[in-house]
């Protein structure tokens, strides 16, 4: 192995066992934290100076897209007119590695004046920072990956994994869901996916439908004619079943030189997974993954046969 690779190796297991030990530091302030920031009837401030600065904006970010209305606000710049975005009903994240941090010390102060509660997120549970914020977050680790034990690399893992897991526990607390993250991130592909519904992307027209009483010689033209890998039965309008190309195989199998003569009904598979036409993409997705399956069937209250969606529909949601 090249040393380029060992070397790379190495940092991702010294930032992952740096993650993995913080797990031994979540106490009873994480629960305080996140009762804190749902009490918040304001704004939660994200602040930090330099590499804290940039993971704190990441963490702002997430918790925004995840139900917490936050922002960051550079230290540097609160000395300069921004003070006044930091109302008395908001809440405080400021983070800091050795918690000794001068630009977030200077304003702590006015912070505890106003009553507004600070979270402190530091490597260091003896700094000014963390003994006169409300509560703490410890995100301390032995050592940076860095080869000279100097570039902040595992002290930001560790910190922005603290932050993704704060946003985590909020999540749950708010009972947020896939849709509200959809609400949220409209313009992207995640947000597409959530909002799509089997309606939008299925297939409602060339349908091949079958009577359950055919022989699966005249079957199988019709489903080389669908191009969907797959027969519907339906009778009276309502499913009764679904041939697919596993169910061709193995009747095949069990048949033999019968097969061509055997019929729909003795080798569909019935009661099929059926969606109704407003079921997300999202969960028709994981439907198929979880079921190993390449369609569902889209049928209204009276389980007739609307439409037929596919994995390529579902994949083309982007």
């Amino acid at each position: 192995m090249s040393k380029n690779r060992e070397i790379a190796i190495q940092c991702l297991l010294d930032e992952a066992k740096a993650i993995e030990k913080l797990t031994t530091h979540i106490d009873e302030d994480l629960d305080h934290a996140v009762e804190t920031i749902l009490r918040c009837k304001g704004k939660l401030i994200v602040t930090g100076v330099g590499k804290s600065g940039h993971i704190g904006a990441k963490i702002a970010a997430t918790l925004s897209s995840t139900g917490t209305p936050s922002f960051f606000v550079n230290p540097l710049d609160v000395f300069h007119g921004d003070l006044g975005v930091i109302g008395k009903d908001d809440v405080v994240l400021a983070i800091s590695n050795s918690g000794q941090t001068d630009e977030l010390l200077r304003f702590m102060p006015y912070l505890l004046s106003n009553h507004i509660p600070v979270i402190a997120m530091t490597g260091n549970a003896n700094s000014l920072l963390a003994k006169n914020a409300n509560y703490h977050l410890y995100t301390g680790v032995n050592h940076e990956a860095c080869p000279l034990n100097l570039a902040p690399t595992s002290s930001t893992t560790a910190t922005l994994a603290m932050g993704d897991a704060l946003a985590c526990a909020l999540m749950v607390a708010r009972g947020f869901k896939a849709n509200d993250f959809a609400l949220f991130h409209p313009g992207g592909s995640l947000g597409r996916k959530l909002l799509t519904r089997a309606k939008d992307v299925m297939q409602t027209e060339n349908l091949p439908i079958i009577s359950s009483e055919t022989n699966m010689g005249d079957a199988l033209v019709t489903m080389s004619n669908g191009r969907l890998g797959l027969l519907i039965a339906v009778k009276d309008g309502k499913v009764e079943g679904v041939v697919t190309d596993g169910d061709v195989r193995r009747a095949m199998e069990r048949h033999h030189t019968k097969f061509f003569s055997s019929t729909v009904a003795e080798n569909m598979t019935r009661h099929p997974k059926c969606v109704s036409p407003d079921t997300k993409v999202v969960e028709i997705d994981e439907m198929m993954h979880n079921n190993k399956i390449h369609c569902v069937l889209v049928t209204d209250e009276q389980q007739r046969l609307i439409g037929v969606i596919d994995s390529f529909k579902v994949g083309a949601v982007k």
